[in-house]
Formats: C-alpha cells, sequence, structure tokens
C-alpha cells in the first residue's frame, strides 16, 4: 500500500467535484498538495476546505505558456493527478467546433501538458506517480459523445503507452476510468445516467487505487463491464447496442 504521509502531489482540476473529493481524501492521509484549476476564487476555497497542508496554482491547461509558467513553480513532486475536463454533448449532426475543439485540447491536450511538466524530472530522479483520469466513454465510439469520447480515449491511451514506457523505472502509473459521476458536467445531460456516483464516492475508490500497486480501474464495476466488454463485441451487434440519438 502506497503511503501518502509527508508527499507531495499536484491535482490539476482539483477545485470542485471528483478533483476536490480525491484531494480531501489525499490531504487527509497526510500528503501536502497543490491544487490547481482555472478560477482563482473556487480554487482558493479548495485549498482552504483541506485539513492538511496545501496551496493554489491557478493555471489554464488549454494554454501550453500557462502550463509551463506553473511548472516554474512547482518544485520536486512525488505525484500528479490529471482531473481537468470540460464536457458538452454533442452528436455528429449538432457539430460544435469550438467545443469539439475545447474538449480535445482540454481533455487530452492539456493532459499531455501536464504530465511533460513533471515527467521529465521524475525520470531525472528515478521516482514519481502519474495518476490519469479516462473515462467509461473512452473505451469505444458511443452516440452523442463527439470531442468527449474521443479526447477520454486519448488520454487512456497515453496513460496506457507510460506505464508501457515507466514500469519498473520507479515511476507509477495509473489510470482510473469512471462512470458517471454526479457533476455541473453530468448535469448538462437530458438522458437517464445509469449507476450515477457522487463525487466522495467515486473518490473513494480512485484514493484507494492510487494506494494500490494496479495500474488500472474502471468503475462502477458492473457498469464498466458493458463498456470494457464491449471491444469485443463485433461492430453490427456494439453499434444495436448504443443507437444513434434522435
Amino acid at each position: 500500500m502506497r503511503d501518502f504521509r509527508a508527499k507531495r502531489y499536484w491535482l490539476v482540476g482539483a477545485s470542485e467535484g471528483l478533483g476536490l473529493a480525491l484531494a480531501q481524501k489525499l490531504s487527509a492521509a497526510g500528503a501536502e498538495l497543490i491544487l490547481s484549476a482555472r478560477n482563482p476564487e473556487t480554487l482558493a476555497a479548495a485549498v482552504a476546505s483541506l485539513p492538511g497542508k496545501a496551496t493554489a496554482l491557478p493555471l489554464d491547461v488549454g494554454d501550453s505558456a500557462s502550463v509551463t509558467a506553473a511548472a516554474a513553480q512547482l518544485g520536486a513532486l512525488d505525484g500528479m493527478v490529471f482531473l481537468a475536463g470540460v464536457y458538452w454533448p454533442m452528436r455528429a449532426q449538432d457539430w460544435d467546433a469550438k467545443a469539439a475543439e475545447a474538449m480535445a485540447d482540454i481533455n487530452f491536450t492539456g493532459c499531455i501538458r501536464a504530465v511533460g511538466a513533471v515527467l521529465p524530472g521524475m525520470v531525472a530522479r528515478g521516482s514519481g506517480h502519474i495518476v490519469i483520469t479516462g473515462s467509461l466513454s473512452g473505451f469505444r465510439g458511443l452516440p452523442g459523445a463527439i470531442g468527449y469520447a474521443a479526447s477520454k480515449a486519448g488520454t487512456m491511451v497515453l496513460a496506457e503507452s507510460l506505464y508501457a514506457d515507466l514500469r519498473k523505472s520507479g515511476i507509477a502509473v495509473q489510470l482510473a476510468n469512471p462512470g458517471f459521476i454526479r457533476t455541473r458536467l453530468t448535469a448538462k445531460n437530458d438522458f437517464t445516467m445509469p449507476f450515477i456516483m457522487e463525487p466522495d464516492a467515486a473518490a473513494d475508490i480512485m484514493f484507494r487505487h492510487m494506494a494500490s500497486g494496479r495500474f488500472k480501474v474502471s468503475f462502477p464495476t458492473v457498469f464498466s463491464w458493458l463498456f470494457r466488454g464491449g471491444n469485443f463485441l463485433p461492430d453490427w451487434l456494439y453499434y444495436r447496442m448504443f443507437p444513434p440519438k434522435p
């Protein structure tokens, strides 16, 4: 089991929702946290709510210069968790270029920027811990998920490639793929969301995963079987299960 006491962790996208709930658990476990998000006021309130030592470091993961400037203030880290994300429901018939590009640039390319800010230092030291948040929606294409599903698929493959390269290097890489979590993002959905979780319950699973030595967790478990199993279904059956949205 991983011990978080006196370890320095950078949480990107931690001012609310799953990120803040996970920050609460890491802080209670004794970790020193640096929280990052775009809104300084929300970020300050998040830091103030934590039981342990924490600092706010505002940044925009969609902006390379912002990430570079923030990285210069981080110092040596024991770990980082990427949780930042934006979401708009979107069918191909309702293509919104601005929203689609934002989902790609923040959810996926933002992850690349954040990982790139800390990975070289970890490689030089031969130690570190990188945790990436994917999604059940990233396992295979879904209707009404233009932009979001593709961006999450990218983060998941990124984590898999990092894990493939960094095994036995002293740098642990982990991937967490949650389903629906009750946040301001899922509030945009106008459909029933099976097995929807509260942020605290999802954070508890993610925290326990981070403390373990496993690479990947997909949850809720029963709901995840549908998405993981979908990779083994023929196209005609898979797309029958997920018909186009009207």
